[in-house]
């Protein structure tokens, strides 16, 4: 055994995805994973920089890890904060001594080597062909299995720092995810989610993402695909139609808005407008009867106005939203929304009023629709043990949160439930029993 490793993730499905590939690349190395950071001779900190919040809780931890670790651990910072920032951080932390961006896994053990001897190293070069097929990743989660198939983003919305911390997009081939999927399968697990940072402009040169749907749903012993984070201007006819042909593909989709204001969409570079966005929804409806929509959206971008915002609120309540991840605007240093005019800048104090009334309309919403469901039965995956110790937490195929009783062997098992109350966003389900066959007389 070369040593405990610690990984500590930040940020999205994708770094999530990424610390697996980073484990199961330095297992196959000789290190083993450690339980806490004060037992570990490498901690890594696997990062986020999408907002600056994300990247002050990193700078935070690192404090906190100075006065848990053993003097002889290194410490290493990866993914997007250290592909930004780089040798900013071996200045702002003196006790870092790597720092590697989303496409420097490969060099893992070789530049822990050296900062084990004394060594300051860092990777931050991007290889538009690193696809890391060859790594066996060591999976948190046992129920579903994150299975990256595209990396880097070409859109470059004015906001977003993504192109400039994972670089251009490229796609993995198609039958390398179907292989990964086939794996995943053999080790007991039934729900594949595909990532992407726009995972529906999939291309592999030959096949698309509709291709991709198909191909992966009929993979024997899967049960549900999902896929996350789409671009709605991706939802070709081909893919809406990929999408309620096969069985396994579940009817929830995260389609991220951002605004409901054509002029701040334009803004934005997000290339579609309000009309546009509400068109894609109504495809998608008209497609998958029962779909549930789940989105992203920002306020407080620089420009906009009070009208813009009353069009995001209207613009959420014309979709009927299942949930959303709402944010005030956060600069990212280098994006082109941070050269706009000083007098755009929308006061912080507006920006928290925006924030608190689309929250509440949210979830009014969301609490309206799931009140309307109770009574219902459904199937859910149940993936984890609750909060609360004698429950269990369950998923349905549209993506609702189901809390029912039960034992940690259920983990991992389909179960029948009938929604029996619901806080607003999570729901209490009473299990049905499984119907005996009667004897033949």
């Amino acid at each position: 055994m070369k040593g405990l490793v610690y990984v500590e993730t930040y940020g999205c499905q994708m770094n999530v995805s990424d610390s697996e590939l980073m484990l199961g690349r330095l297992a196959a190395d000789g290190y083993v994973e450690a339980d806490s950071p004060a037992d570990a001779d490498v901690i890594l900190l696997n990062t986020c920089a999408i907002r600056d919040h994300a990247e002050q809780r990193v700078l935070g931890r690192l404090g906190e890890l100075k006065g848990l670790m053993k003097a002889t651990a290194v410490v290493g910072v990866t993914g997007c904060m250290a592909q930004r920032m780089g040798p900013a951080l071996l200045e702002r932390a003196r006790h870092v001594s790597l720092v590697i961006g989303p496409d420097g896994y490969r060099a893992l053990p070789a530049l822990l080597e050296r900062a084990r001897a004394g060594e300051r190293a860092i990777e931050t070069s991007f290889d538009l062909e690193e696809h890391y097929e060859d790594f066996t990743p060591r999976r948190f989660d046992r129920v579903k299995a994150w299975i990256p198939v595209q990396r880097g983003c070409d859109y470059r919305c004015t906001y977003c720092i993504v192109p400039m911390t994972r670089g251009a997009e490229r796609s993995r081939q198609l039958p390398d995810v179907v292989r990964e999927v086939e794996g995943v399968v053999a080790e007991g697990i039934s729900e594949v989610v595909l990532l992407g940072q726009t995972v529906n402009s999939y291309h592999d040169g030959v096949a698309g993402f509709a291709d991709l749907l198909r191909a992966v749903g009929q993979v024997p012993g899967v049960r549900r695909v999902r896929f996350t984070s789409p671009h709605p201007n991706d939802f070709s006819d081909e893919v809406v139609a990929a999408m309620a042909e096969v069985p396994t593909v579940c009817e929830h989709v995260h389609l991220p808005m951002q605004s409901g204001s054509t002029r701040v969409l334009r803004r934005m570079l997000r290339r579609y407008t309000r009309e546009g966005y509400l068109e894609c929804v109504q495809r998608l409806r008209d497609a998958i009867p029962g779909l549930c929509l789940t989105t992203d959206v920002i306020v407080g971008f620089p420009g906009e106005t009070g009208e813009d915002f009353e069009e995001t609120l209207s613009a959420v309540e014309a979709v009927g939203f299942d949930d959303a991840f709402t944010f005030k605007f956060s600069p990212r240093e280098g994006t082109p929304a941070t050269r706009m005019p000083e007098s755009d800048t929308v006061p912080d104090e507006v920006a928290t009023e925006r924030l608190e009334r689309l929250i509440a309309l949210v979830r009014a919403g969301a609490r309206a629709r799931n009140l309307g469901l109770l009574g219902q039965r459904r199937e859910v995956l149940v993936e984890r043990t609750a909060r609360r110790g004698d429950l269990l937490q369950a998923r349905t195929r549209d993506f609702k949160t189901v809390l029912v009783p039960g034992d940690e062997s259920l983990i991992g098992k389909y179960l029948h439930v009938e929604l029996t109350g619901t806080t607003g966003s999570t729901f209490t389900g009473a299990v049905i029993p499984e119907r005996k066959a009667l004897p033949v007389a």
